[in-house]
């Protein structure tokens, strides 16, 4: 009875989910801030998600993550860019004759590889950063703690360095960056409403890193991250397992850096500084370091403070002809970091913890507050 009820609960909050998105859908044109939001928000989650696999699950303390979603936002970007379009993005230096050649003929195959053509630059930039991936993992995975967070750090900004090189100005455009970059397309067929791409692209890849998660792949990172002694002596290689999860980390966050080019239209080297990391790292801290379900939670709760609930401190405030001190431009961020203090403070392991969503705790909860609420009376 118990699943029953919980199966039933979460199919109850998935129609509800779905039914609210497609509504959002058909009112895009007056709900375009709350749809920006919320498609932002599900991006950074997939992120967060792919940094936790990494620094919640299997104990590695990388701060890469913007490098490697640069690799898939540029490999995305150029390869979506239309033909017509690519003198007016490369209007300084010109494209790679390659670049073009390859598009120039991509374009001639038929409608139903356009159809799906999207979804395979998202995966030939997660594939690129996943080999870039190993590649440094067999350098930098020799580290530990502080050593790796400074290793990939630094991977990240000379990643982000390559791509706003002048050298690279045929490939990437340089410090120009790309613009034109088409937006998410619809599925089958138009059936689905492109709003809800995103959303699909998110919840699959949130879905199988669960799946990893909870495979003998999972408690293998798990053990890592306990003890690596231990974990060693139970027959479990740490190149290997320290390796998969690195790259694989590296494959969404490329993923979603795809999704990002998508969603903004234009990027340039600037968006994936190392002030992207952190946001990144933030949401997994707030959300709770080893819990899906929180990361995908903050992610949405800082986003949405940061962009929409908190804009009314950046604007004067007059009450009665007095007008109110420190509401003016960047007051926001102030307020907005003083709540942070004030949730670490509170919950010193983050809004979930190591746990993840469960109805029964849910639930749970209001029964005590039932029983506690009838013995006081």
């Amino acid at each position: 009875m118990r699943i029953k009820r919980n199966t039933i609960l979460t199919l109850a909050v998935a129609v509800v989910l779905v039914g609210l998105l497609y509504w959002l859908s058909f009112n895009q044109a007056k709900n375009g801030m709350l749809v920006s939001i919320l498609q932002k928000s599900a991006i950074f989650a997939l992120v967060a998600v792919s940094m936790n696999l990494l620094n919640g699950f299997t104990g590695l303390f990388s701060l890469g993550q913007a490098g490697f979603m640069s690799i898939g936002a540029y490999t995305t970007a150029i390869l979506l860019i239309p033909v017509k379009n690519l003198d007016g993005v490369y209007y300084m230096n010109g494209v790679s004759p390659f670049i073009r050649a390859v598009k120039v003929y991509l374009a001639t195959l038929p409608d139903w590889f356009q159809a799906i053509y999207p979804f395979i630059a998202l995966l030939l930039g997660a594939l690129l950063a996943a080999i870039v991936a190993a590649l440094v993992g067999i350098a930098v995975l020799r580290l530990k703690s502080d050593y790796l967070a400074i290793a990939t750090l630094g991977m990240s900004e000379i990643i982000r360095a390559i791509c706003s090189s002048p050298q690279m100005d045929k490939i990437t455009n340089g410090s120009y960056g790309l613009n034109k970059i088409p937006n998410f397309p619809p599925l089958l067929g138009g059936l689905i409403p492109a709003m809800l791409t995103p959303f699909i692209v998110v919840a699959i890849c949130i879905t199988f890193i669960m799946l990893l998660i909870r495979s003998s792949y999972g408690r293998a990172f798990k053990a890592i991250r306990e003890d690596e002694i231990a974990a060693e002596a139970m027959g479990i290689s740490l190149v290997k397992h320290k390796a998969m999860s690195f790259v694989i980390s590296s494959f969404f966050a490329a993923l979603a850096g795809g999704l990002l080019a998508m969603y903004m239209r234009s990027i340039e080297a600037k968006t994936f500084s190392i002030s992207l990391t952190y946001d990144i790292l933030l949401i997994v801290v707030i959300g709770g370091i080893g819990s899906v379900s929180g990361s995908v939670l903050s992610a949405f709760l800082v986003t949405a403070s940061k962009e929409w609930w908190l804009r009314f401190f950046d604007q004067p405030l007059n009450i009665l002809g007095w007008q109110v001190p420190l509401f003016r431009t960047g007051f926001r961020m102030i307020i907005f970091s003083v709540l942070l203090m004030v949730v670490v403070l509170v919950y010193r392991r983050g809004l979930m913890g190591s746990n993840e969503f469960s109805w029964d705790r849910l639930l749970g909860r209001f029964k005590r507050k039932k029983l506690s609420e009838g013995g006081v009376k």
